[in-house]
């Protein structure tokens, strides 16, 4: 062996040798050339291979985001039809993806190309399935790409999550082939540069970087078109001449943005129209509306609903709703809104709740769930929220009142039955006076009770009927007059002190005769029914502002009083003084009369009282214009001397 090498050796030393100078100069300086073009060709030639092996991940991680993104809304509706369909064009249009897989959350694959789901998985074969780290779907550097080598060339494997609305839905697995016209270009610039690079090794340099930019060029220019697209950029366009299959995949690339354009311009038109229309509806509710999709997020929130529970300001749309309710509603509907999203139980729900914020009110509720076209299947809830406040107090006030007539309707109708049949039983066993003083009871008793019936029906008329009352200009001397006229015998009766204090030239004011004339009628019945023998009732007249009024009357006695917790009440129906003291009749109704006709007249009635001193009522009348206006319509031009008001039928003074 050592004599071989030595041979050789002699024989390159005696080869050597017979070069001349310049030859052996060429020599060395081409052998040092070609040693170090080889090297950089087949460092150029790694590059290469490196730089296709990089854009082949790149392309491969974009395409899968651009995938993931088209197919995630159909995948979360579980429209598998059109997720096939889908793929299958995409699938049909280049022919750079090797595979497409798409697996559940937990890995388990439902649907693959070139093979479908009855191909991975059947009664004779086991379940396929893609296994990946237990982290994978929080990993901040997703998507996850690798690469494996297969016996028609290298394969970039790409795995995607597949997220909608912030939901994990599975993984998206692409398989991209290598690049053909890189690795094509690869090969053929090593083979070149082995058989002839001392001849050529500049054309082959040339060559390579030509190639390099022939390749990266348009791939680039796709990575940035992907990426608009995926921003929502559907106007983006590739415009380079190239052939072969990237020239397809431009070409594809242009086709699915237009397609994109042109669906996104026709939804939006479509979906705003009709989200305009919608908007336009709920507003115009007078019911408070919102709609919530079977998440319970809020969809939809009308202003009215905003109003009821004190959501103004808030941006409600896409929150859950629970989150955002009063405590109590929310208490009362959690349950029923999982039970009715989950198809449990009944389609449509009410409920009657009591919110004490941001006011005190109550409001029934009305929950419907929506259905999609065939009636099927849950796609939202739709909860109606109407304010009953004021039929609830209605309510009530109609069943304290029928309560409270007919209590008292029952004692004077009991003591009249009881000394009738007395009477009846018993008559001849009674002497005269005793007979007379059981009539007596029974007319005092009837009287009463036709009092309690008269008031009811006064108070009926002017809360309920209709009629229309003319409002003239009255001389206020002349109403107090009549008054003092009607219980001058009986004050002088009750040894009470009857006067009027009213000042001279007051002006006229605006008013109907008989219905102030009951005014002043049941504040002095009253006045007098409380008072002690040898006190006064006056009534007093003047004006609150000389010439311009208005004028003040006042009803002030000497009497017992009303407490300051009574002063509050005093107006209200069947309310008497009397229930605390227990000693004078009435009806309770007198001031709810008295009341009604005041605001009838546009004014307001006061008291100012103190118990054992004595009560005085007043309120204030418009001085009466020369030329008033229909007070129904201010901006008549027609003037009268009179102003008429639609208003319930007088009824009887006293």
């Amino acid at each position: 062996m050592l004599a071989l090498l030595k041979t050789i050796r002699d024989a390159i030393a005696h080869w050597w040798s017979e070069f001349t100078l310049q030859t052996r100069l060429m020599a060395a300086a081409t052998l040092v050339v070609s040693l170090f073009m080889s090297g950089l060709t087949f460092w150029a030639v790694n590059s290469i291979q490196q730089d296709a092996r990089l854009n082949d991940t790149r392309f491969g991680r974009d395409l899968g985001i651009l995938l993931a993104t088209n197919v995630a809304p159909l995948i979360a509706e579980n429209d598998l039809t059109d997720v096939a369909r889908f793929s299958q064009r995409f699938y049909a249009s280049t022919s750079s993806v090797r595979y497409m897989l798409y697996a559940d959350t937990e890995g388990k694959i439902f649907f693959g190309i070139p093979f479908s789901e009855s191909e991975v998985q059947t009664s004779l074969t086991l379940e396929r399935r893609i296994q990946l780290p237990a982290d994978y779907a929080t990993n901040a550097d997703l998507p996850m790409v690798r690469q494996h080598r297969t016996p028609d060339g290298e394969v970039t494997d790409v795995f995607v999550p597949v997220y909608h609305e912030g939901k994990y839905l599975g993984i998206l697995a692409i398989g991209i082939n290598p690049n053909p016209t890189a690795v094509t270009s690869s090969h053929l610039t090593r083979d070149v540069t082995i058989a002839v690079f001392i001849s050529i090794w500049a054309m082959v340099i040339l060559g390579g970087v030509i190639n390099a930019l022939t390749i990266t060029k348009p791939i680039k220019e796709l990575v940035t078109g992907v990426k608009n697209i995926a921003t929502g950029n559907f106007q983006q366009r590739i415009d380079l001449p190239h052939g072969g299959e990237l020239g397809e995949l431009i070409e594809s690339f242009n086709e699915m943005a237009e397609r994109l354009e042109r669906y996104e311009e026709q939804n939006i038109e479509e979906l705003t129209a009709e989200k305009a229309k919608l908007e336009t509806l709920v507003s115009t509710i007078a019911d408070g509306a919102v709609l919530l999709d079977t998440n319970l997020q809020v969809i939809l929130v009308n202003t009215t609903a905003r109003q009821m529970f004190g959501w103004d300001g808030n941006d409600l749309v896409g929150s859950n709703l629970l989150y955002s309710l009063p405590a109590p509603v929310s208490a009362e509907l959690t349950r029923p809104l999982y039970k009715m999203t989950a198809g449990e139980g009944d389609r449509e729900a009410e409920f009657r709740i009591t919110l004490t914020h941001p006011t005190n009110r109550t409001v029934r509720i009305l929950l419907t769930t929506v259905l999609d076209q065939y009636r099927d299947s849950i796609k939202g809830i739709a909860m109606t929220v109407q304010d009953i406040t004021r039929e609830v107090e209605l309510n009530e006030a109609k069943s304290q009142f029928i309560s409270n007539v007919s209590h008292e309707l029952r004692t004077p109708l009991f003591n009249i039955k009881s000394f009738i049949e007395t009477l009846h039983e018993y008559g001849e066993d009674l002497n005269e006076e005793q007979r007379r003083d059981f009539l007596q009871t029974a007319n005092r008793e009837t009287d009463r009770l036709t009092r309690l019936v008269n008031d009811v029906l006064d108070l009926s008329r002017l809360e309920t009927s209709c009629r229309i009352y003319h409002f003239d200009g009255l001389d206020i001397a002349q109403i107090v007059d009549q008054t003092l006229r009607t219980y001058q015998l009986n004050a002088k009766d009750q040894e009470i002190e009857l006067i009027q204090e009213i000042d001279a030239n007051l002006p006229l004011v605006l008013g109907n005769y008989d219905l102030l004339l009951q005014v002043l009628t049941n504040l002095v019945g009253n006045a007098l029914k409380f008072t002690e023998p040898g006190g006064r009732v006056a009534i007093r007249a003047y004006a609150v502002e000389p010439k311009i009024g208005p004028v003040r009357l006042e009803v002030s006695d000497t009497g017992i009083g009303i407490a300051p917790e009574d002063q509050q009440a005093i107006f209200a129906r069947f309310f008497r003084v009397e229930n605390r003291v227990h000693t004078k009749e009435g009806t309770g109704l007198g001031l709810s009369i008295v009341r009604n006709i005041i605001d009838k007249h546009h004014t307001q009635i006061h008291l100012v009282s103190e118990v054992g001193v004595g009560t005085t009522f007043w309120f204030d009348l418009a001085v009466f214009q020369e030329k008033a206006t229909h007070l129904d319509n201010p901006s008549d031009e027609t003037h009268s001397s009179t102003v008429s008001v639609l208003e319930p039928t007088p009824s009887r003074p006293g």
